[in-house]
């Protein structure tokens, strides 16, 4: 599906490495949505479904077989997509999704898969977003900002990992359905950002 076909709901998608403020991001743009009368349905990647639950327990006791746990995201996203983001964009609904099949090509890209072979299989299926926001930070402050809610880098969150996957990510910017947006400032400066940027697709 091209991000130019026409369905009754908004598809909107947040990425970005580690320490980039996506969820609280992603939760305060559900606030305002619904402030506005829109129903916006949140959620993330990977789910809480089974291959999601598999993929998160690795982040913690050990990063899964490479072709292993690519094969897990698609399977946790084809379910997602099934479940929750197709009918609910064809009921009409926002939804805002905390990590899409871009964090695979940046992730699983960073492990020396072909980041547009991931993106070919991904889009067989999955939907593109009508409004993708990669929310930017360097990776010294986003590393800064894990530490600072006491958390310790996870095996997804390495430095030479993460530097990989913001290149990744970075490379998108010239798509026409991609805004970057620039997470240093106080959450309010952000969430501004954000709105700017979503209420250009709101009718």
């Amino acid at each position: 599906m091209s991000s130019t076909t026409k369905r009754p709901g908004l598809f909107i998608v947040l990425e970005g490495i580690d320490g980039t403020g996506k969820s609280t991001q992603a939760k305060r743009l559900g606030e305002w949505l619904a402030a506005l009368g829109r129903e916006a349905v949140l959620s993330r990647e990977p789910t809480a479904g089974p291959w999601g639950r598999k993929v998160r327990e690795s982040a913690a006791t050990g990063r899964l077989a490479p072709e292993d746990e690519l094969q897990y995201f698609l399977n946790d996203r084809r379910q997602h997509v099934e479940e929750l983001i197709a009918p609910s964009l064809a009921a009409g609904k926002v939804v805002i999704l905390d990590r899409y099949y871009f964090s695979t090509m940046a992730y699983q890209g960073a492990r020396g898969f072909d980041p547009a072979e991931i993106r070919r299989q991904n889009e067989e299926f999955a939907p593109v977003p009508d409004l993708l926001l990669i929310m930017d930070l360097d990776v010294d402050s986003a590393l800064e900002r894990i530490g600072a809610r006491g958390d310790t880098a996870n095996e997804f969150e390495k430095r030479e990992n993460l530097e990989h996957c913001r290149e990744i990510f970075l490379s998108l910017k010239g798509e026409g359905f991609v805004r970057v947006i620039d997470t240093r400032g106080t959450l309010d400066e952000v969430a501004a950002r954000v709105r700017e940027a979503v209420g250009r697709h709101l009718v």
